[in-house]
């Protein structure tokens, strides 16, 4: 079982990061700043339908400081959404502001309505956090998962993940009859190495979502992550493994009954090769992420050496023990993925070019 005993500090975003951030369209002006969404003048907590708290609270402002901040919410959803066609604007008003006590990068989640229809979504403004960016940048490369976010000097903004979250999942649709259990527990498979691989830790129930699709035969699940705060942090090598946390022993114990080990190994050669394929085809753009994150320091000293270690001894690979730092760690996993490719290339004698990350 694996705890998160204490918060992980916010990282600054680095001179490489921005510049790689403004490169590929991630940054912005923002017409609000993170302080003025503090000065709210009361607060309420919110409950769910289970009148259970959510950890959230409801902020409430003065009526002279809420009729500019409405304006440029729906200003920020419109550069989120739109690339900042306000054409539209006119239909959207906020509904909401909520303010997270218990989130890392202490979140305001708002909520936006169209007028015209009623339909709701959802955005987050954030305190940037070096490890979150690098977390959902590579999310966004390295998985079918799309990320649209945007940076602007210390605020994060980013679309809301739809799905249902993991420990609602677990509690009302792990029985539901329309699921087919083998597509499930091949999906928790290939999550669960995904996470590994990119190192993407604390992916307790809560923190990832359920996509649930249905198709014109069968439902279509994918499980996507919507928590990046513990990107490449934590020392403890399960810490990067969701099997290994408590509130998943329900997908853990359902996959035991589903899958024989010989075919998860397959599931996850599987997302091995897909991931490998991402780099392929994104390969310069990886390689630049890389290269800023093995400038930045994401961890203190003692976890580097603590999961380099693990790492090394898990792969039986001793160029582990070289890295210095989260981003040599995170290129020396990924390298291996190509080790283990390029092995069953060789085998059948296709050529292979290497990846240079």
């Amino acid at each position: 079982m694996e705890l998160v005993t204490k918060k992980k500090p916010i990282y600054p975003v680095g001179v490489g990061l921005k510049d790689y951030l403004q490169q590929y369209g991630r940054t912005f002006k923002l017409p609000v700043s993170y302080s003025r969404l503090t000065e709210w003048e009361e607060s309420m907590p919110l409950y769910d339908h289970m009148m259970r708290d959510t950890l959230w609270r409801t902020v409430i402002y003065r009526p002279e400081v809420w009729k500019r901040l409405d304006k440029h919410l729906t200003a920020i959803y419109a550069m989120l959404k739109t690339e900042g066609d306000m054409s539209f604007v006119e239909q959207l008003y906020v509904d909401r502001v909520d303010y997270c006590v218990f989130g890392n990068s202490n979140p305001f989640r708002i909520r936006v309505v169209n007028a015209y229809n009623d339909n709701q979504d959802y955005y987050y403004i954030k305190k940037a956090d070096a490890s979150r960016i690098y977390g959902l940048e590579l999310e966004h490369l390295l998985t079918p998962n799309r990320m649209h976010y945007l940076v602007a000097d210390e605020v994060l903004v980013e679309e809301h993940v739809v799905g249902i979250p993991g420990d609602v999942f677990i509690e009302r649709w792990m029985g539901d009859h329309h699921l087919k259990k083998i597509r499930l527990a091949k999906e928790l498979v290939k999550f669960n190495e995904r996470c590994f691989v990119r190192l993407l830790g604390d992916m307790r129930s809560y923190n990832f979502v359920f996509d649930v699709t249905p198709d014109f035969e069968e439902v279509q699940i994918r499980i996507r992550a919507m928590d990046f705060d513990q990107q490449s942090y934590s020392g403890r090598l399960n810490f990067y493994r969701p099997q290994f946390f408590k509130d998943n022993n329900p997908l853990v114990n359902f996959c035991t009954n589903v899958l024989n080990v010989q075919t998860a190994r397959q599931y996850q050669r599987e997302e091995q090769a897909v991931i490998y394929r991402r780099i392929q085809l994104a390969h310069q753009r990886v390689s630049r992420l890389i290269r800023c994150m093995r400038q930045d320091i994401l961890s203190k000293p003692e976890k580097v050496t603590e999961l380099k270690n693990e790492l090394a001894d898990f792969h039986q690979n001793t160029k582990f023990l070289q890295c210095e730092r989260m981003g040599d760690i995170l290129r020396e996993s990924l390298l291996q993925i190509e080790t283990s490719v390029r092995k069953h290339r060789l085998e059948r004698n296709e050529p292979l070019p290497r990846v240079d990350l």
